[in-house]
């Protein structure tokens, strides 16, 4: 009996000797029935799935199927306007303006060869779902065609957004200034975070953001960080998050919040987030007089120990704004950093203000990144992201600290759409 009851197959044996043939074949009925029933709830919903998947797809294949077509038409317009334009005139009569429309015509030709290879995806994608309809259960094949459909509509997500970027300096590159509130650690951790999600933004662009500048706080977190995103229309994308970013939250919120000091305590933190055109290919085209510069230099304790230049800072005393450079090993190279940096800021002053020369400025109507919220984000006890200026909700937090704000920047886009005539 040991030598049984050691042996599991054994035991087995012996229940199954014990027991009555009845009742043996009502028990194997009743498993067969439940794994029959259960086989079939299985297979219902991954029907359903399948069902849903392919209403999804069919939904994303009709937008590409719809945009597409038009978008690739306007490119091909566009392009051969182009072509006219550079045949009626010699190309050296005006190298800049030549060297600008090639910079063009290259650009939509690009942009019909993508478009074209969206519309191949469309239809392979469409071809996929069609074949997947063969067989009911068809996971990978659908899992295929979402996947495809998914990425072409990002694609023209970004297509249609980069038509409405008409405004002057959209097309740049983006310097953008992270600047901690004066609730002390709270908002220094949560300058670091918004520094950290523009970072995972870029990268999810495909795009590389520096951070060139940083002053960090004995928190752990940051006072102020600048970031250059060197890539073209960057400014165009982020010129709307400009302004303060607040947060608000308890203990049970995501930020790295282990260094405070007293983590029961409702917490609130707020940044402000500046962004300025980042000239990619040329300098800002703005002449400042140099007597109305005040340009201080001041080494910090960090700058004395590695031996690097110290921190300029220029103030244009008309306007009273300020700017300083930081990040560059000569006094010479953080001066005319500083100074393109004073410039950009000074261009988008004037476009906001809408006059055409520094002289007309009014300094009393300068709206500072303090001067407006931005955006909220709430920890808890619900977590939500609202954006302010173009009243977007988004409760998955999480999602948009990882960089995940290309619903706020659409809409912000969009926001100017009446403004284009």
């Amino acid at each position: 009996m040991a030598k049984m009851g050691a042996d599991p197959f054994s035991v087995r044996a012996e229940a199954s000797c014990s027991s009555s043939p009845s009742r043996i074949f009502a028990f194997r009925i009743r498993a067969y029935t439940n794994n029959q029933h259960i086989d079939d709830k299985n297979r219902f919903y991954k029907e359903l799935g399948t069902f849903a998947l392919k209403r999804k797809i069919e939904d994303l294949v009709l937008r590409a199927e719809m945009l597409t077509p038009t978008a690739l038409e306007f490119e091909e317009a566009r392009r051969l306007k182009q072509e006219e334009v550079i045949r009626e005139y010699d190309l050296w009569d005006d190298v800049a303006k030549s060297d600008e429309d090639l910079v063009q015509l290259a650009e939509s030709a690009k942009a019909i060869d993508s478009l074209k290879d969206l519309r191949y995806k469309a239809e392979e994608a469409k071809l996929i779902t069609e074949l997947a309809g063969m067989d009911s259960i068809n996971y990978e094949f659908l899992k295929q065609a979402y996947t495809a459909c998914v990425s072409v509509n990002k694609s023209l997500d970004k297509y249609e957004l980069s038509k409405l970027l008409r405004e002057p300096y959209d097309m740049e590159g983006a310097c953008v200034t992270i600047e901690s509130g004066n609730e002390g650690i709270y908002s220094e951790i949560w300058a670091e975070q918004l520094t950290r999600m523009y970072i995972k933004w870029a990268e999810k662009q495909c795009h590389k953001a520096r951070i060139v500048e940083k002053q960090d706080s004995d928190s752990g977190g940051i006072k102020y960080a600048m970031i250059e995103l060197e890539f073209k229309s960057a400014y165009g994308y982020l010129s709307g998050e400009r302004g303060i970013h607040y947060m608000s939250g308890n203990s049970e919120n995501k930020l790295d919040l282990s260094k405070v000091i007293n983590p029961d305590e409702l917490k609130a933190g707020t940044a402000a987030v500046d962004v300025i055109p980042l000239f990619l290919e040329s300098s800002p085209d703005l002449s400042i007089d140099e007597r109305d510069l005040e340009i201080t230099i001041r080494p910090s304790y960090e700058e004395e120990q590695s031996n690097t230049s110290p921190s300029l800072t220029i103030q244009h005393i008309p306007t009273g704004l300020q700017v300083r450079s930081t990040g560059e090993r000569s006094r010479f190279a953080n001066k005319l950093k500083a100074l393109n940096r004073l410039k950009a800021k000074l261009l988008i002053v004037m476009r906001e203000q809408g006059v055409s020369d520094l002289a007309s400025v009014r300094s009393s109507a300068i709206s500072s990144s303090w001067n407006q919220v931005a955006r909220r984000y709430v920890f808890h006890p619900n977590k939500l992201v609202e954006d302010v200026k173009t009243g977007i909700q988004l409760s998955d937090l999480t999602a948009v600290l990882n960089g995940n704000i290309e619903p706020f920047i659409g809409a912000h886009i969009n926001s100017r759409r009446h403004e284009i005539p």
